[in-house]
C-alpha cells in the first residue's frame, strides 16, 4: 500500500445517487463523469459505487476561481 491509500475497510463508497446529491448535479451528469473516466467508480454488479475521497477530489480539482476585472 503506497503513503496516500487507505485500508479497503476505511473506505467510504457513495452510490450515484448520493454522489448527484453531494454535488447538486443529475445522476446522468454523474454517469456521464465516470464513463468518461473523470471520476473514479468501480462496478458492483450492474451499479456503480464511487470512492467518497474521489468526489471532494474532483470537486476540488474542477474549483474555478474567477477573477476579477
Amino acid at each position: 500500500m503506497s503513503s496516500g491509500e487507505r485500508p479497503l475497510q476505511d473506505v467510504v463508497f457513495l452510490t450515484v445517487a448520493e454522489v448527484a446529491a453531494v454535488m447538486r448535479v443529475s445522476k446522468m451528469t454523474v454517469y456521464r463523469l465516470v464513463h468518461s473516466g473523470e471520476l473514479p467508480a468501480i462496478r458492483v454488479g450492474r451499479s456503480f459505487r464511487v470512492p467518497e475521497k474521489e468526489v471532494h477530489d474532483y470537486l476540488k480539482e474542477s474549483y474555478v476561481r474567477l477573477q476579477s476585472a
